[in-house]
């Protein structure tokens, strides 16, 4: 049996909103339908169960027509596996062909050497804007693994850029990442060792970012991007990734937007002498329990030092609620931080203007 789980790119990442699947006979009662396992499973939703009485997974509508059974869902992430229920048939994720919005029509899959990446064109003629989005640790590839997809479906981001600003470019590269366990990078790290995990030849390298930068001059010469309207942005390693970016080319960028980024030695060091606008988002504490102490520092230099569009936000326990992030009571505090961590959302949602600042910033200013 084909069955079609149709999703967009939500706070959590990517997120079903609705199943589709061939049907004789009538339609199933609403209370046999139901979603089962890890992805509506958890403290999170139950706590969102009891307290506003829906949660991801729940069922909100079934519809029958032409022989297709259409079942509709609140959003549910899709980074955990889960089971449809429907009678007494079960399918499973691997059951299920997921189409992602946005995603598998309007981002473009390239390659150009080493660099595998997406890319969502404008539909207006002359140049035109651009973001180049750096993904987080983790959300690579590693080699022979390069999918080209897991990049820019984990996180609220690059999808939803396309989504709000459809009249400018969106390039989202993937980095090529070492292995390594994520849960222990950084909670017990000191700052000076802090640059441990960086392995030469991986994730937002020097050496790879030029490539990527490579890419867009070339989009530049073709007439495609407007050379005064560039901007980067990315989230934790892609935060670094942005930063090291505008030392690599500190000639193409318009502003930067680092959001929660990996604080080492060396991206201290670029964060506190950028010349160009730039705006650091993070929470107020997170999984890196030094890294809101080097942001304060960097910019607090760089406003010294006469850089007045210099900027940083660190968004509070009440902020980040307001997007969901970090609800659930009496969170021990590794899984608090760890939830903390997505402060990307309130900054790609335009908390303070961010966004709007950055797109209204250009290499005159």
């Amino acid at each position: 049996m084909n069955l079609t789980a149709y999703a967009c790119i939500g706070l959590t990442g990517r997120e079903i909103s609705r199943f589709e699947l061939p049907w004789q006979g009538e339609a199933p009662a609403k209370e046999t339908v139901r979603l089962e396992g890890p992805a509506v499973e958890t403290d999170r939703i139950r706590y969102l169960k009891e307290t506003r009485g829906v949660a991801p997974g729940d069922v909100t509508e079934i519809a029958l027509e032409n022989g297709v059974l259409t079942i509709s869902i609140v959003p549910a992430t899709t980074r955990a596996d889960f089971t449809l229920v429907v009678g007494d048939q079960r399918f499973g994720r691997d059951d299920c062909a997921i189409r992602t919005r946005t995603v598998d029509d309007k981002f473009e899959r390239l390659e150009e050497g080493r660099v595998l990446y997406r890319l969502y064109t404008p539909e207006g003629s002359g140049k035109r804007p651009m973001i180049l989005f750096l993904h987080g640790g983790g959300n690579g590839g590693y080699e022979g693994e390069r999918d080209n997809e897991k990049h820019i479906i984990t996180d609220y981001g690059p999808v939803n850029f396309a989504e709000n600003y459809p009249d400018i470019y969106v390039m989202a590269p993937m980095a090529v990442e070492a292995r390594r366990d994520m849960s222990k990078m950084s909670m017990n790290r000191r700052f000076a060792d802090s640059d441990a995990n960086d392995v030469p030849g991986y994730g937002w390298s020097r050496d790879y970012i030029a490539l990527v930068l490579d890419i867009i001059r070339r989009m530049v010469a073709e007439g495609k991007v407007d050379e005064k309207r560039i901007y980067v942005t990315g989230m934790s390693m892609g935060g670094a990734g942005t930063i090291r970016a505008m030392s690599v080319g500190s000639d193409l960028f318009a502003a930067c937007v680092p959001v929660c980024p990996t604080m080492t030695p060396e991206t201290f060091s670029i964060l506190k002498s950028i010349r160009r606008p730039v705006w650091v988002t993070s929470a107020y504490i997170d999984h890196t329990l030094y890294r809101h102490k080097y942001l304060v520092d960097a910019v607090m230099a760089l406003r010294d030092s006469g850089n007045n569009n210099a900027h940083l936000t660190l968004f509070s326990p009440e902020e980040l609620e307001k997007y969901d992030i970090a609800i659930t009571p009496d969170l021990p505090y590794p899984r608090l931080f760890s939830e903390n961590h997505a402060s990307w959302v309130p900054t790609y949602k335009n908390e303070y203007g961010i966004m709007s600042w950055l797109l209204n910033q250009t290499l005159d200013d």
